[in-house]
């Protein structure tokens, strides 16, 4: 990485403010709730035309009725070269009707708006990036692919088999997820996290006439769920919740059938097994009850790996020539970059920095976020990581 290309790479994006804002802005305002794919087609145009200006050539993925994701790589390129995964995804938590609600605006040095952070400042953050690329004629030894998905909100469940894949042939993987917290740490690690059901079949009977006939669920689950919240351990970082419960039919009958909706987090792959392992093998303690389970680690530890460690080493290198303090923390949440981390080095949080996301006081820092789009360019830069992927 040229110390001297730094200077010039932040003067050209703080030059490109306008260009940053308006798409974000663009993209804001082309609202794209995850769980309503035939609202997406605005957003895609949006992306794809400010790829294509940027000079990359790009073409859309997945099947009719369903989330359909951006694919887009340089139209001008090496054969044989090495690729480098750049990730985002562009759909939201925010029903459509909300940017009617809170319009996107901007108060000075803050930008508001519902998806503005997360994450659609992070995809303007890719263009300008390599806009500059472009413009400044920067080398690019490792090629930057980017991959773009419509269903990261909601798990990821059509894109992660192409981000798999992808990461499975890349050198690096960069994720424009938002930076975490107020002083904008880079996530290098974040916690798995696992969805499971747990249902338990009893029998019912009259609660007054013959309470000796049935078999209460609820009364097994309330056993369940006090197995389940004792699996938390705070000094091992693994959370269990029991978040809804349902069950029953009517007060006066010994309830047949109950649920309970489990969130796990965990700090590692192994921890993920194990928790896994333990829920799956929960027995029944009331007399004729069962208990069906149904749920796994769905998207597995993004952990602190020496791979991921090393590319860390070039972020917070990059930081130094553009006069940035980076930190690097552990995110509880999950992000794509969790699938990444399993094949290839990984970066994560190397969006927006601001607050809010989920939140009805999301927004970023204009600032902050074109440093961050400079640290960005420096890193898509950088030659080929050394040793295994």
């Amino acid at each position: 990485m040229a110390a001297t290309n730094a200077p010039r790479v932040l003067d050209y994006v703080n030059e490109q403010q306008s260009v940053l804002t308006n798409l974000i802005k663009d993209l804001v305002e082309a609202e794209s709730p995850s769980a309503h794919p035939e609202t997406h087609d605005g957003v895609r145009r949006i992306l794809r035309l400010a790829l294509a200006n940027a000079g990359y050539e790009s073409r859309e993925t997945g099947g009719a009725q369903q989330p359909r994701h951006i694919f887009a790589r340089p139209a001008r390129r090496k054969r044989g070269q090495p690729s480098q995964l750049v990730l985002g995804h562009y759909d939201t938590v925010w029903p459509i009707g909300t940017v009617d609600e809170r319009p996107f605006n901007i108060d000075g040095n803050i930008m508001h708006g519902p998806g503005s952070f997360d994450m659609k400042g992070g995809l303007a953050q890719i263009v300008v990036a390599l806009m500059a690329i472009r413009d400044l004629k920067l080398e690019t030894p490792v090629l930057p692919i980017v991959f773009i998905n419509a269903d990261e909100e909601i798990g990821s469940h059509s894109s992660t088999r192409y981000i798999r894949l992808l990461a499975q042939h890349a050198d690096r993987a960069l994720v424009l997820e938002p930076a975490l917290g107020g002083r904008g740490d880079i996530k290098t690690a974040r916690k798995g996290i696992g969805r499971f059901t747990v249902t338990v079949y009893g029998k019912a009977a009259h609660a007054g006439l013959n309470p000796e006939g049935g078999a209460s669920a609820i009364l097994e689950l309330s056993h369940v769920i006090q197995k389940l919240f004792a699996l938390n351990d705070v000094d091992r970082g693994i959370t269990v919740n029991v978040g809804t419960v349902d069950g029953g039919i009517q007060p006066n009958v010994v309830a047949p059938h109950s649920t309970a909706v489990v969130d796990v987090r965990v700090p590692t792959v192994a921890a993920g097994n194990e928790i896994e392992y333990i829920i799956h093998s929960l027995q029944p303690t009331t007399r004729n009850v069962r208990l069906h389970v149904h749920g796994y680690i769905g998207r597995p530890s993004m952990e602190p790996t020496p791979r991921n460690q090393k590319l860390w080493d070039r972020v917070k290198q990059a930081g130094d020539e553009l006069g940035l303090d980076l930190y690097q923390a552990r995110a509880g949440g999950g992000s794509d970059g969790n699938t990444t981390s399993l094949y290839t080095a990984t970066i994560d949080g190397l969006g927006p920095v601001g607050d809010g996301a989920h939140a009805v006081h999301e927004h970023l820092l204009i600032d902050k976020t074109l440093e961050r789009t400079a640290l960005l360019t420096l890193l898509l830069t950088t030659p080929a990581m050394e040793g295994p992927h």
